[in-house]
């Protein structure tokens, strides 16, 4: 299956990859620009989490206010999930620290007390107040939308959840059950560099043989592919003879292969990797220009394959990317370098995304 994007003569990225340049390092340097990039992510789904592995009825969940400048948090109050604005409508002050099992959230400030559907409770001092409370004194609430148990939210969603993941759901919604959230496997990964590099680089397995022996021992790198969708990328990777692989069912469309791993990439900053053993998902934080955090969620399906074949050693392979991408920000940084090529053969993936970027700024 190819992108559906449609994209007009004289673009940025040229649509034909061998003759097209990458994006200008201005891309990864400006600030300006990083800002006007970022605004993108307000339009997406950004990933919450699974809903098993929430225990607490209220959740701050830090790393959506970090993307959106949004702080929210995540209430179960009874059968309904709300995804709530997690800043008090008195003068701001960011609500929910800590995880709780609280009837009510109270603001820390001043004391303005909400129910876990959002509404306001109480406000002491607020007895002489004309016309209060109003609708503004309740907490915003934003779109949360579940698939396959895991939760998403969004403020201004272009498109839906089902849309987005139609591929990832016809090729392995199969595989999509009995998934453990192990929290011993978090990871949160501090990375001096622009995001968009640490994209770049899960986008092509160019640099497998060279950056990860051990992950290269496992991969039959003459079967390495990708395929561009309209709102992503699926990298698949092939096992060598005898390792480990997926038990693929005969209506699969991979049925016969030998795969030992799908790499799923959504934009903008969400990795969805399939192994045997289960599911580790990346979510990519921009922190500024130059500084990236990527959290690290494991769901666990297959525990005694955890160890085994493509999905091992996860954090090897992670410092191992990050010294290339940390290396590559130096080398954007310098006056000598503009712009480079596309392998037609191995970073589809790349100039895909690269085709999208260049249509916000």
């Amino acid at each position: 299956m190819t992108s559906n994007i449609r994209f007009m003569s004289g673009d940025l990225i040229d649509s034909d990859i061998r003759v097209a340049k990458t994006l200008p390092s201005k891309y990864y340097t400006d600030e300006k620009r990083f800002r006007k990039i970022l605004k993108s992510f307000k339009r997406t789904w950004q990933f919450v989490g699974l809903s098993d592995q929430f225990t607490s009825a209220i959740t701050p969940i830090d790393h959506i206010g970090r993307l959106l400048n949004e702080p929210m948090v995540r209430v179960q109050d009874g059968e309904s999930t709300h995804m709530l604005s997690n800043v008090c409508t008195h003068r701001g002050m960011v609500l929910c620290h800590e995880h709780s099992d609280a009837k009510t959230m109270q603001c820390p400030y001043h004391g303005r007390t909400f129910n876990r559907d959002g509404t306001m409770k109480h406000m002491p001092g607020f007895e002489e107040v004309v016309d209060f409370p109003s609708e503004d004194d309740h907490l915003a609430s934003f779109d949360i939308r579940t698939w396959n148990g895991f939760e998403f939210t969004s403020l201004k969603p272009e498109v839906d959840v089902e849309d987005v993941f139609r591929p990832i759901q016809e090729r392995l919604g199969w595989f999509f059950s009995d998934l453990k959230y192990d929290s011993e496997r978090d990871r949160n990964w501090d990375i001096d560099a622009n995001w968009m590099l640490y994209v770049d680089n899960y986008l092509e397995g160019f640099h497998i043989p060279y950056v990860h022996p051990e992950l290269n021992e496992a991969l039959d790198k003459d079967g390495y592919t990708t395929e561009c969708f309209e709102h992503g990328v699926l990298q698949v990777g092939m096992a060598k003879e005898g390792d480990v692989c997926f038990e693929l069912p005969e209506s699969s469309v991979d049925s016969g292969k030998n795969i030992a791993a799908y790499y799923w990439w959504f934009f903008p900053n969400l990795m969805i990797n399939v192994y045997p053993w289960g599911i580790s998902v990346n979510v990519v934080v921009p922190n500024g220009c130059d500084s990236t955090t990527v959290l690290f969620r494991s769901y666990v399906k297959h525990p005694e394959l955890l160890e085994q074949g493509a999905g091992a050693e996860l954090d090897k392979v992670e410092l191992q990317d990050q010294f290339v991408v940390e290396n590559c920000m130096k080398g954007l940084r310098s006056s000598s370098y503009k712009r480079g090529r596309y392998s037609a053969k191995h970073e589809l993936g790349v100039h895909h995304f690269h085709r999208m970027i260049s249509k916000l700024g």
